[in-house]
């Protein structure tokens, strides 16, 4: 959340706590102490408080060789508060900020940034809010908070380019904004969008000359490429990124480039060529102190061991990456040393432990897509909302423009129109405004909720995924009219994830929203019937809740998704005998035999849980009833007895 929406006492604790923390560091770090300060730095200080530029850029040209020594910024902190230069002040915070970022001490980062932006805004500086809104972009996106890091460098980007006489500040931070979002594509696995941001600021950077920026969009175009499988074309990226940062003579870009070429020479087959690098670079990672690089130049080396046998070296390296990794909390890194550790014990012959390493590793794997999704619907909910009250606003303007003209003629008419208009505005604005609070109680309530719902992961996130194209291509049409299916299905799955049973009414309706969604992603190639007896009273019907969709998933995805040419599903509902329903699944794919196959030819192999899960839900339902429940699947055939499709009966009890 942007600091200038913060709750009055949570900015005033943040303000206290950066003030604390200065007083702290003056009074007890005696690298802090006044008489410790080099006289040429407290003059320019001086002369920079009496001139009081007001631009980042004569900011950062005075002080461009101190920016990185803490000792340093927090005395021009001090300094500039006590003389009320609030620029400067601005200045100190984020360049404090960025250097607590670079030694993983997130939080802190954050804290120093916003306050920095809120004297921004307080001043109206243009050049050091787009500076804050990028910083605080950049250290929520080391926090996996995609959605709020996007919405921040967006922010910064679209000030940035307002702006029309643009300073070499201003074009700089519209390169950081596009690197920053181009990074925030790669996390969700967009590579070629991110691919198109990193190139489109890497053009803009050699307008700049500016070879620190040529070198970071290198650098992110490799890490694409690498994890496209791109191997040949990501070392190209790196070779280059490596040669810019030696012609700069940065320590922190050289570890980040050596880093990611002796990963690559792993993957190559080339594990002795890796370790050259790896070895001596070990010591210079910890020597800059970001967590981020040591962690990841630990557990590479750690990879690249076990591939040469050398099973007790990689089990240390990889499990100090991982201690750094989860000191700071990195997910990314996390997730990549429990799958090299159960790899090794796999090696080892500790199958056991190496069963352990790989369930941690999905486990917070689907933790994370779990979070990061709702993170999603969270916010793109919230955003239409606000659209949708945006336009029916300036609706009712229009609408009291017409009837302004239309009763000019009658002064009278006019005054008791507008006090009824005005009556019946409040009464809708009051009503919309409940409306609106209780939708973002459920909005506030929907990660609990949705850890109870057996809709898979992957859907939501590849819908999701699928909405954002659509806006991204600037297609509103199809980008509302799936938005509205996709949220008026999570509101029947968040309902009815809180119930042990429903009717049989709401869960056909709901598998069939279920089935358009699906089927808009299969460009409508599916077609699908529904059919429910006439004998059956489908509003009476209880059944257990969001049980058909794990089946018709499966229909879908095995069945359907490899098949050429009509693809069907039938679901028919009839009484099975007078304590039972029956429920018919039925896809004319390829076959369980033939989806098996095509499973294990996949490099990416998905477990599916959702029938287990619905099986275990189906028997703890049918305790309440006297009669059992019977799960039964067939494998359809022609009449040449190849397969035809597969057929799913769920028998329910209903006495």
């Amino acid at each position: 959340m942007p600091n200038h929406q913060l709750p009055h006492f949570i900015k005033s604790y943040r303000h206290s706590y950066i003030t604390l923390l200065i007083a702290f560091l003056l009074l007890f770090c005696p690298t802090l102490k006044a008489q410790d300060i080099p006289e040429d730095f407290k003059e320019k200080v001086r002369d920079l408080i009496k001139d009081a530029p007001k631009s980042y850029g004569e900011l950062d040209t005075a002080l461009k060789r101190s920016k990185r020594d803490t000792t340093l910024l927090t005395y021009f902190l001090e300094e500039a508060k006590s003389n009320n230069y609030l620029e400067g002040q601005t200045y100190a915070l984020n360049q404090l900020g960025t250097a607590f970022r670079n030694l993983s001490q997130l939080e802190k980062a954050i804290i120093l940034h916003e306050k920095g932006l809120a004297i921004a805004e307080e001043i109206e500086s243009t050049d050091f809010k787009i500076l804050s809104l990028n910083m605080l972009g950049v250290v929520y996106r080391r926090k996996d908070a995609i959605q709020t890091a996007l919405g921040y460098n967006q922010q910064a980007l679209e000030i940035a380019e307002t702006v029309s006489n643009k300073s070499k500040h201003v074009k700089r931070s519209i390169n950081v904004a596009l690197n920053s979002i181009g990074n925030l594509y790669q996390t969700l696995g967009q590579y070629d969008l991110a691919i198109s941001q990193f190139k489109r600021a890497l053009e803009l950077e050699r307008e700049l000359s500016n070879k620190l920026g040529l070198a970071i969009n290198n650098q992110n175009i490799g890490d694409c490429y690498e994890q496209k499988g791109e191997l040949e074309e990501a070392l190209q990226y790196y070779r280059k990124s490596l040669a810019y940062n030696e012609d700069i003579n940065s320590d922190y870009g050289r570890v980040i480039c050596k880093n990611s070429i002796a990963r690559i020479y792993t993957k190559q087959g080339m594990p002795n060529a890796a370790l050259v690098i790896f070895e001596p670079l070990q010591k210079q990672a910890l020597k800059i102190g970001d967590n981020f690089i040591s962690s990841s130049v630990f557990i590479n080396t750690g990879h690249a061991q076990t591939s040469i046998g050398e099973y007790q070296k990689a089990k240390k390296n990889i499990s100090y990456g991982l201690e750094l990794a989860e000191e700071s909390n990195m997910p990314a890194l996390i997730i990549a040393a429990k799958r090299f550790l159960s790899s090794l014990a796999e090696k080892t012959g500790n199958y056991k432990e190496a069963l352990k390493y790989q369930k941690e590793a999905e486990s917070f794997e689907n933790t994370i897509v779990n979070q990061r999704n709702l993170n999603y619907i969270s916010e793109i909910t919230l955003q239409y909302d606000n659209e949708k009250k945006n336009s029916e606003i300036a609706s009712l303007a229009q609408e009291n423009e017409l009837s302004k003209i239309r009763l000019r003629k009658n002064q009278t008419t006019i005054l008791v129109a507008a006090l009824t208009l005005g009556l019946i505005g409040t009464m809708l604005f009051i009503m919309y405004r409940k409306y609106h609070s209780d939708n973002e109680k459920k909005v506030l309530s929907l990660e609990q909720n949705m850890l109870r719902s057996q809709m898979n992961p992957h859907f939501l996130f590849n819908s999701l995924n699928s909405i954002k194209l659509y806006i991204i291509n600037n297609d509103k049409k199809n980008a509302v009219h799936y938005l509205n299916k996709f949220s008026k299905l999570v509101r029947r799955i968040l309902e009815g994830s809180s119930l042990k049973e429903i009717s049989l009414a709401e869960e056909i309706e709901t598998a069939e929203l279920y089935l358009n969604i699906e089927n808009i992603r299969f460009s409508e190639e599916i077609k699908f019937e529904i059919d429910v007896a006439k004998e059956i009273d489908s509003q009476q019907v209880k059944i257990p809740s969001l049980v058909l969709q794990p089946f018709l998933e499966n229909a879908i995805w095995h069945g359907l998704s490899s098949k050429e040419g009509e693809k069907r599903i039938w679901l028919n509902v009839y009484n099975y005998d007078k304590y039972h329903i029956a429920i018919d699944v039925i896809d004319n794919g390829v076959g369980r035999n033939a989806s098996e196959k095509i499973k294990e030819n996949r490099v990416l192999k998905r477990k599916s849980v959702g029938i287990d899960i619905t099986t275990e839900r189906l028997a703890n339902f049918s305790k309440d009833y006297e009669n059992d429940f019977e799960v039964a699947i067939e494998d359809l055939k022609d009449e040449t007895g190849a397969a035809a499709g597969t057929k799913i009966t769920l028998k329910i009890p209903t006495i």
